[in-house]
């Protein structure tokens, strides 16, 4: 199956060599998912000596939201780092924010190390205030210094205005340690350092049944059977339902991206920065240059997960509502992607059985989070740490079944009616 439309998919620079059938085979680790989660793992684990690795993928290396999202690189998680020092203390919270922070440290070495060529543009992100009140900016900035140990910078709305010329916005504040890429390019470098270091990656190949409950698992896939001491089960939005245990515990819910026409020098006109834009909404737009002078833009989920028909004229009427002035502009790309949500909306990483690890549920926030989560599981397998016990007080909760995406649908609708209320009264 060749990869959805996309801007990404039509601007790849890799070509994966096809491996053989999986019959029979046997490896020490074998993953499910070859979006960032698998592969991180699996990198991981090569990293740490343990090269005896099969991913199996059901569609291509990067086909889900791993090679669809914005190109984002920077630290968090989908759940925001207030509500983490809510939960968990303001000890453990920075712990687990920092993890994300080293996480973009590693993705930046390893982009040089193995020469992947994905458009790499780390220049910082701006998280721009879509509302009047200078306070929330302040008090965040205070906040994430503070509590997280990371520093972002205050930009006034005059400054801001230099940077990025909307009369939308009324300051920001600038993260340095932040990123953006071409999300497939670097899905599909990674795959091949993989391949290239002695792992095994088969394509179009669906696992059709785990059996765990013996000391060796069998992995039963639609092209032959995998025996492992260790599985790893990823696979994000796409998981379907072939390991319950897991896949009950999330939503797929779909989110939205288009690439407009190149605009050439104008860009200039609109977007004088290079750093990656998202603004200060609950239900927020990001958006950033590409290096041919095209828009990328991102924004909206929702439960239902069929592509909206007019998903172009959505996407277009956001950016409209930031640069009126682009009215004429042409979409020649748009797509979805579902991300998996859980409905703690954190990280799910650990360990289900004795040698059944898991790392899913990053929907939404989770370059930086699958490659922590890559390290803490190859971390485990390889018997070298136990960090994924952070992650223990989230666990793996039931989805709310049939109920599940209606509820975060209703959820989703009622932050985004919190915006529209916070914008009249500010």
């Amino acid at each position: 199956m060749d990869y959805p439309k996309s801007y990404y998919a039509a601007t790849t620079n890799y070509q994966l060599e096809p491996s053989e059938p999986p019959n029979n085979l046997e490896v020490e680790t074998c993953i499910v998912g070859a979006g960032y989660a698998g592969l991180m793992t699996a990198l991981g684990l090569i990293e740490r000596g343990h090269n005896s690795i099969a991913i199996v993928e059901k569609h291509k290396v990067g086909w889900g939201c791993s090679g669809r999202n914005g190109g984002f690189v920077f630290g968090g998680y989908s759940l925001g780092p207030r509500a983490l020092v809510k939960q968990v203390g303001e000890q453990k919270a920075h712990d687990l924010y920092q993890l994300t922070k080293a996480a973009v440290d590693l993705i930046r070495y390893r982009v040089k190390q193995y020469e992947i060529d994905c458009d790499l543009v780390d220049e910082g992100v701006i998280w721009a205030n879509w509302f009047k009140d200078q306070q929330l900016l302040h008090s965040e900035q205070a906040f994430m210094r503070d509590k997280m140990g990371v520093e972002w910078s205050y930009i006034s709305p005059e400054e801001l205005k230099q940077h990025i010329n909307s009369e939308r916005y009324y300051g920001g504040l600038f993260e340095p340690n932040a990123m953006h890429f071409h999300p497939l390019n670097y899905a599909l470098g990674i795959a091949s350092e993989i391949i290239k270091q002695g792992g095994q990656i088969f394509e179009d190949c669906t696992v059709v049944d785990i059996d765990y409950q013996s000391a060796t698992k069998i992995v039963k896939t639609s092209h032959g059977i995998i025996k492992a001491k260790n599985i790893v089960v990823s696979g994000g939005g796409y998981l379907g339902d072939i390991f319950k245990p897991i896949s009950r515990s999330i939503l797929p819910i779909a989110t939205y991206v288009m690439a407009t026409e190149p605009l050439g020098a104008r860009l200039k006109d609109f977007i004088n920065t290079n750093a990656a834009i998202y603004d200060t909404r609950f239900a927020f737009d990001y958006y950033r240059p590409l290096k041919d002078t095209r828009i990328l833009w991102g924004g909206r989920i929702h439960a239902n997960t069929n592509k909206p028909k007019n998903l172009d004229h959505l996407l277009k009427k956001d950016l409209l509502k930031v640069f009126p002035e682009l009215e004429g502009i042409k979409v020649e790309y748009d797509w979805q992607g579902w991300m998996a949500y859980a409905r703690h909306q954190m990280a799910q990483i650990g360990e289900i059985a004795p040698g059944v690890w898991y790392g899913i549920g990053f929907g939404g926030h989770g370059v930086a989070p699958t490659t922590a989560a890559g390290e803490i599981l190859a971390e485990a397998i390889s018997g070298k740490g136990d960090t994924y016990k952070q992650f223990q007080p989230w666990g793996l909760p039931w989805n709310g079944g049939v109920f599940g995406p209606a509820a975060a649908q209703l959820s989703y609708w009622w932050y985004q009616m919190k915006d529209w209320l916070k914008e009249k009264t500010n």
